[in-house]
């Protein structure tokens, strides 16, 4: 089923959280909607489902070939699946599952030998065929959460939706859980659109990434895209730790942090301000100086708990800069705590410096 998003608009009294937003999600996607908070990310998968409706005269929303923008929630055909489970606490994992079913209207109602079935079938899919007479009290974060995946499967919806479903759970729970939705979901196919602040969920689980921003959307694409080749600024920034240093770009090179190096494939104008981003990953760093463009630091920091080393570094200049580099590589150097480091950049991302606006005259 493809979903279409075009040109809605919805305000909350003063405050608008969303901005003419268009969005097409392909049949059989997983799209991720990221952001941080207050960007608009859950009111438009609200909208989607049909709990919330555009500002009266704002575009429309369609499933496929039809236009659903002011159709009632029940006619949507959509699988809902909240961030706290919204299990009903007095029934058992069985009959979680089973309730929408068994609420049809009479004439959609499947028969009670067939509601077993689909239940059954349903439990085996998300691993949980042998909890069916428990309680939610009786289940984990993690079997909770896929009891309600399983309920919103259960009246084969033609959109999964999915609102921050795993920001209840802790840390190794999350992980675990969101593998298993992604091979989840290669299995059954539905279309399915979910909502998260987490960018390491949206980049590991999702075909596609959405990044809102104050009720836009910043850029659509897929995750390596949207890491790997930020649209904007404010996407380089969420996308994961950033260094960021001010300089200029003059004769299609952009100095910087006393370094010169190649900016003609970057988006900011000749002869103007600059703003210059570099993830901790992308810095060489050396104990002697090389032919390549560097400037000093002296270490100030080092963790080397994790799959990688990283390293808190401060330029002859005062400004902080984050390094991060392979158990390998440190070994190899010798960095100590107050050493003495070369630093080269591989890889850079440029923008313009955005001027500050003027102030009201009058």
């Amino acid at each position: 089923m493809k979903i279409e998003v075009r040109n809605i608009t919805k305000t909350f009294g003063p405050f608008t959280a969303l901005r003419d937003v268009s969005l097409a999600i392909e049949p059989g996607e997983l799209v991720a909607l990221l952001g941080p908070s207050g960007s608009g990310k859950t009111t438009l998968l609200r909208i989607i489902a049909g709990l919330e409706q555009p500002d009266s005269g704002s575009g429309a929303i369609l499933f496929g070939d039809e236009e659903v923008t002011r159709g009632a929630i029940g006619e949507r055909k959509v699988g809902f699946v909240f961030q706290h489970y919204a299990l009903f606490r007095h029934m058992t994992v069985f009959e979680n599952i089973a309730f929408g079913l068994r609420v049809r209207p009479r004439r959609l109602r499947p028969s009670r030998s067939e509601i077993t079935e689909k239940v059954e079938e349903l439990l085996r899919l998300v691993h949980l065929d042998n909890l069916a007479d428990r309680r939610p009290s009786h289940l984990s974060g993690g079997q909770r959460q896929r009891v309600a995946l399983a309920r919103a499967l259960a009246v084969e919806p033609k959109v999964l939706l999915l609102d921050e479903p795993f920001g209840a759970l802790d840390a190794k729970v999350r992980m675990e859980l969101r593998r298993w939705l992604r091979r989840l979901h290669d299995d059954i196919g539905v279309t399915s659109v979910f909502v998260t602040h987490d960018q390491e969920e949206a980049l590991e689980v999702a075909d596609r990434v959405v990044v809102m921003n104050e009720g836009g959307i910043e850029q659509v694409g897929t995750p390596d895209e949207v890491f790997h080749r930020p649209a904007t600024e404010f996407v380089m920034n969420f996308m994961g730790s950033v260094n960021l240093f001010h300089g200029r770009v003059h004769d299609r090179k952009v100095r910087f942090a006393s370094l010169e190096m190649d900016a003609s494939e970057h988006e900011a104008v000749e002869s103007t301000p600059a703003r210059v981003f570099v993830r901790p990953h992308h810095f060489e760093l050396n104990t002697q100086a090389n032919d390549r463009p560097s400037f000093p630091a002296t270490v100030t920091k080092i963790n080397s708990a994790g799959p990688s080393v990283r390293l808190e570094l401060v330029t002859d200049s005062g400004e902080q800069v984050f390094a991060e580099l392979d158990h390998e590589r440190f070994r190899s150097l010798g960095i100590a705590r107050n050493g003495r480091v070369m630093v080269t950049p591989r890889e850079i991302k440029v923008f313009p410096e955005k001027p500050f606006p003027k102030p009201p005259t009058g």
